[in-house]
């Protein structure tokens, strides 16, 4: 058979409104968000996090497969994509018969559906009028609406309860739709990276996820940054004082915590991580002793100089978080923090003479300023050393999310209609049953949950027959029985 092109589409239709492929790549997608939260992702994991979880081969593969950053790889965006066309075929294609079902419900019965009908009730009744009459107050007082339909056969009650349910798996299709459409533009359009900011920094720099930077419109200051701890000393939850500089100006701040971030301009900062950067120093409190044993507390800041008398100034102006000494001069080792060292510029104002000094804590011991009046003591703690705090912000921008909301609020509502709200629908017809009396034939059907329908019918047939029971016989029909009973007394019948 020849191939033709045209057939492509169809064909292409027919597979992705067949309701198995979209159940299968719904279960894929399913299947692709579990991973990306048990496999670390990019950028929200910090890469010494990533290099010490997986070995280099296992991480260029993930890398390679986008499995780092599995809800911004091309394959998760395609898999939406597919998966979003099969709900639309689907729908497009089962659509018409809800709506015709929706739009025209079938209010007039016939022989052959009550018959079939598994639930229905014949009551007796006087005259079709007066049994219609009586199930029309019933319905009413229980709180059914109730529509009397004229027919070729008489008139008949049609009442129904909740006719929107048939429509909820189209609504959550909708939100289906939504959720992925969130998700793709989110793909296309959004980006994350990370920026880490010590105290009184200020930054507009964010590293993405692809390894590369974006300069963002306007900075981010952090003012503080600081962790709360248990009594048994593991973190509690960190926060960071946060404002944002546009044009020169702060137009927004905020203290963030973890699932709390500052939102400006479409753009999300979340407190992702904290840490003390120990390759940095902020203070140093030390004392200086003068030749009579006087102390004086001093507190120095890095570059700041710290008047000890009117004569003398002294400025805290290296750290080294590894030193070593080699002919009576300091030497960084390494980026360790093994053997710390701090250099001290002490000056006399009088002459202008500047002498160097340096402090090794962990030795003990300091190198210089043999000559001067002071000597130096310190630090006796690890308190006396202010090293600063950096804050780690996730930067997102998720222009995507308002439709992934919108979706969620909406799935909600269709589950809520999908399980909560059964399509009950109740028939009322006078009828001739197979003895030649006249009833009132009730009869019912529900959509799902049919042990509480049963319930329901129960409730509307025992309200009918209390009904019919205090409805009064018609003038006519009860001269009748008197004349009947006048007879077989005068013993004519």
């Amino acid at each position: 058979m020849p191939f033709n092109v045209l057939s492509i589409p169809k064909r292409f239709y027919k597979t992705f409104s067949n309701l198995r492929t979209g159940i299968i790549l719904l279960i894929l997608v399913v299947i692709a968000a579990a991973s990306g939260t048990f496999i670390l992702q990019r950028p929200t994991t910090e890469p010494s996090k990533l290099q010490a979880a997986y070995s280099p081969q296992t991480l260029q593969m993930l890398d390679r497969f986008g499995l780092t950053d599995i809800f911004h790889s091309w394959w998760f965006i395609t898999l939406l994509t597919l998966v979003s066309l099969s709900i639309i075929f689907v729908s497009l294609e089962r659509f018409p018969n809800a709506w015709r079902f929706y739009a025209r419900p079938y209010r007039k019965t016939d022989a052959h559906f009550r018959s079939a009908n598994p639930y229905k009730v014949e009551l007796p009744i006087q005259n079709a009028e007066q049994g219609l009459n009586a199930a029309e107050r019933a319905l009413s007082e229980i709180g059914w609406p109730v529509q009397r339909i004229a027919g070729k056969d008489g008139a008949s009650l049609y009442s129904e309860k909740h006719r929107f349910s048939v429509m909820a798996p189209y609504v959550i299709h909708a939100s289906l739709l939504l959720i992925f459409a969130g998700g793709i533009v989110d793909g296309f359009l959004g980006y994350s990276g990370f920026i880490a900011l010590r105290k009184g920094q200020t930054g507009n720099v964010i590293e993405l996820r692809t390894g590369s930077t974006k300069t963002l419109p306007f900075s981010v200051k952090c003012y503080s940054a600081g962790q709360e701890n248990y009594a048994d000393g593991s973190p509690k939850k960190w926060w960071s004082n946060l404002a944002i500089v546009e044009n020169g100006k702060e137009v927004a701040t905020k203290q963030i915590v973890v699932n709390d971030p500052l939102i400006y301009k479409g753009l999300r900062f979340f407190q992702a991580s904290y840490w003390i950067d120990s390759k940095k120093v902020d203070a140093l409190r030390i004392a200086a002793v003068n030749a009579s044993g006087n102390s004086t507390p001093l507190e120095l800041k890095m570059n700041e100089a710290v008047e000890v008398d009117p004569n003398t100034t002294i400025t805290l102006t290296d750290y080294i978080s590894d030193a070593f000494v080699r002919d009576g001069q300091v030497f960084k080792k390494s980026d360790d923090i093994e053997n710390i060292a701090f250099g001290l510029d002490v000056k006399d104002r009088t002459s202008g003479a500047s002498t160097k000094v340096w402090m090794l804590p962990v030795q003990g011991a300091i190198l210089g300023g043999d000559s001067l009046t002071y000597k130096f003591a310190g630090p006796t703690s690890g308190k006396d050393i202010d090293f600063p705090a950096v804050t780690g912000l996730e930067v997102a921008h998720e222009p995507g999310q308002w439709l992934v909301w919108a979706g969620c609020v909406l799935m909600v509502f269709g589950l809520f209609v999908a399980f909560y709200l059964v399509h009950m629908r109740l028939w009322v017809t006078p009828v001739v049953n197979a003895g030649g009396k006249q009833v009132l034939w009730v009869g019912g059907a529900a959509n799902k949950n049919k042990d509480r329908f049963e319930q329901k019918f129960e409730e509307v047939v025992d309200e009918i027959r209390s009904e019919l029971k205090d409805t009064p016989a018609a003038p006519q029909f009860a001269q009748k029985e008197t004349e009947e009973r006048e007879a077989e007394l005068a013993g004519v019948r």
